[in-house]
């Protein structure tokens, strides 16, 4: 029975475009997760876990954070169903109120550009790494074809930078490392990798 449910729900979250876009983010964080057997991770705005169960196996343990709770529910019934022991879920919105955490290394993955206040959400995810902790995140480059009310049009690696060093980050590494059609609201963009380093 609750595979039925599993699936129904996946079909639903998990279509094809986002676990083909998954898998491109997942082989290009996997190297950076190298040598990090007993850290712990928090992937902010996980969703149904597409990156962050994929890179379990690297990791100590995986704390899936997300503002929906459909989407966790998914994200413990692939848990489950995986058998994966090192992953937990919260139901939580940073944005709002930013629960007693601390982790060694933060995701996120295709979030930024949904939360309006960039460096409150940064200065947040800082304030929970531990010292020396790290911040990854994948997200699309600046793109003035996009325009939606509701999200950002992507970001200025420059920009962000700054933005990240303002917020107390000693370090930050950038790259484009893809290009792709129609992955962003419809449109061609490319996506960066960051790295940075409390």
């Amino acid at each position: 029975m609750e595979n039925n449910v599993f699936e129904e729900l996946a079909k639903r979250y998990d279509t094809e475009e986002r676990i083909a876009l998954a898998r491109v983010i997942v082989k290009e964080v996997r190297p950076e997760l190298r040598g990090s057997t007993t850290k712990s991770l928090i992937d902010y705005g996980s969703g149904t876990g597409l990156i962050s169960l994929e890179i379990a196996d690297l990791v100590d343990s995986i704390l899936l954070v997300d503002s929906s709770k459909q989407m966790l529910e998914v994200a413990e019934a692939k848990i489950a169903h995986k058998g994966i022991t090192n992953a937990k879920v919260l139901y939580s919105d940073f944005t709002q109120e930013t629960p007693e955490l601390k982790a060694d290394i933060v995701l996120l993955s295709l979030v930024l550009l949904h939360i309006p206040d960039t460096k409150k959400i940064l200065q947040e995810l800082f304030n929970i790494l531990n010292p020396g902790g790290r911040l990854l995140m994948i997200d699309f480059d600046k793109n003035e074809k996009i325009n939606h009310p509701k999200i950002h049009n992507g970001f200025s690696q420059e920009e962000l930078k700054k933005c990240l060093s303002d917020v107390g980050f000693k370090s930050t590494e950038m790259k484009t490392f893809y290009h792709g059609k129609g992955i962003f609201v419809k449109q061609d963009a490319s996506m960066f990798i960051s790295h940075s380093k409390k």
